[in-house]
This record gives C-alpha cells, structure tokens and sequence, in this order.
C-alpha cells in the first residue's frame, strides 16, 4: 500500500462536523444540537474543547447546520489560543456526513483531527491520534454496530467494512470515527469528494470515499487502539444513560467562561438492553 510521508510535527488543527438534527435524542435535540447534549452537567462539546486545549491545540473548525447560532453562541471565535471558525452546511436536512465533510474542504490545508459531534472520550486517548494518518479503533463487540476495519500485520487499515456487510473472516475493529489527516491524505480525500458529492451521492458517509481510496493504495491509516479505554458515542436516550455511568462531571479547567453546569431536562425512562449493559466496559 501506498504511504504517505507524515508531517513531523503534531497536528494542533482540529475538524468537527456537527450540522445533524440529532432526532434519535429527541426531545433533548428540539432546542439544542446534539453536540450540546449534557453529560453529567458538561456537553459533548464543551468536554472536546476541553480536551483539545489541554492538548494544545490552535484552531477548530466547526461544521454547523441544525440550531448552529446555539453553537456560535456557546463558542464563539476563541477559547484562550484556540481559536475557532465555522462552515455552515445549508442542506444539512437532506444530506449526510460526506456533504458536511465536504464543505470543509476549502477550509483546510494544513494536517487535522476529524470528530463528530456525538463522541465522548477520556482526554488521555487523544494524544495518540495527534499525528497524520492514524484511526481510533476500539475491538468489534458484539453490541456494536456502523463501519468496522479489518488490520494489516503493520497495524495498518487493510479494508474498511460497512455495517450492513456480511462480517468477514478475519478479526474486525470498530471505528471510533476519530481520524487524522495530513496533508496528502486530505487533498487525495478532497478530490474525491468533489467526484461523489458532484455525483449527487450527498446522503452517504465520508468512509465510502476512505474506503475506496484505501482499497486503491492512495490512503493509508494506522491504528491507535482504544480498547478498554473510557469513549462513546451517543446517538440515543439510552447512550446517553450509559456514558453518564462512564464520565462523571468535571471541572471547568482552562475555561475562559463558566462551563454550563445546569441540570440535564429529565430524560425519558427508558431501560438498559443486555448489550448496553455489557457495553460499560468501555465500549470494548
């Protein structure tokens, strides 16, 4: 497979992509965006700003669409020398991740970390995906759903595996839908989005185009293993309920304002299935 060569300093440029609805944590979604959402007192959003400052991180660009003057208005242009920029995605009710991905791709030049808007993770797994090329990967249980990979020897992405594909053979990793991307990567990327989305194929996800150009030799990722490590992604009520048990509140360190601290709506009674229950192991 073709590598490229990694840029030798660590990225400080960070990529969110938050237009969604969020309509599977209907109602806490009506009024705000999913990003956030609170998670014992503390949004998803306000923890990855978090998270980014203490790893000295410089920009971020946020990708909006649903409710995005609540974003604008949590975040503003900066928190201390992060400084922040946004995209807005207009069609964000008709169009998927790939369009949001996309939209970025005039905004962005230099190496960066892609998120989404759902992730909740411990600060101290950031620091492997602060170099080009790298995928968070958590090992494929039986709970989880979404793109999976299968590995080269190297620790390498050999194919990316879509959720509704037949599992294959060999052992399968869940994507944590953390990646980083240099400079090369991202222009190879870039112009294939410009081929699908002029395509019209603006409702897939961005890891078909990944996939595509891994499986071509012109994308390469390594992995940084989450495994047994505190993140989850939260699409649902009872995602919701789980992560609370995994994060417990934190302080507002390095804040520039005060951190919202006010108590979550009453979220509706819905009970742990099997396989959330077995996911509190940290989602391994």
């Amino acid at each position: 497979m073709k590598r490229h060569t990694h840029d030798a300093k660590k990225i400080t440029t960070a990529l969110l992509l938050a237009a969604g609805t969020g309509s599977r944590l209907f109602p806490l979604t009506q009024n705000e965006p999913k990003c956030l959402t609170m998670v014992n007192g503390t949004s998803i959003l306000e923890r990855l700003i978090s998270n980014l400052r203490k790893h000295g991180f410089k920009r971020l660009v946020v990708v909006t669409g649903y409710l995005e003057n609540r974003i604008r208005e949590e975040l503003g242009t900066s928190r201390g020398k992060l400084k922040i920029e946004y995209v807005h995605s207009p069609k964000y009710k008709t169009t998927n991740n790939i369009y949001s991905l996309w939209m970025a791709r005039k905004y962005l030049s230099e190496p960066f970390v892609l998120f989404e808007s759902d992730l909740v993770f411990d600060e101290s797994l950031l620091e492997g995906m602060l170099y080009p090329d790298r995928i968070a990967l958590d090992n494929f249980g039986s709970w989880m759903n979404g793109t999976s990979v299968t590995l080269t020897d190297t620790g390498s992405v050999n194919a990316f595996i879509s959720g509704n594909a037949e599992s294959p053979s060999e052992e399968t990793y869940k994507t944590v839908n953390i990646y980083s991307l240099s400079r090369a990567s991202w222009n190879a990327v870039s112009q294939r989005l410009d081929t699908v989305i002029s395509a019209g194929k603006v409702n897939d996800y961005y890891e078909t185009v990944f996939s595509d150009l891994v499986d071509e030799g012109s994308l390469s990722f390594q992995k940084v293993s989450f495994k047994n490590k505190p993140w989850y992604e939260i699409d649902t009520i009872e995602d919701l309920r789980v992560a609370e048990k995994l994060f417990p509140s934190i302080r507002p360190v390095l804040a520039d304002k005060p951190v919202n601290l006010l108590p979550q709506p009453r979220l509706p009674d819905v009970g742990f299935t099997g396989e959330a229950i077995r996911s509190l192991k940290y989602g391994a």
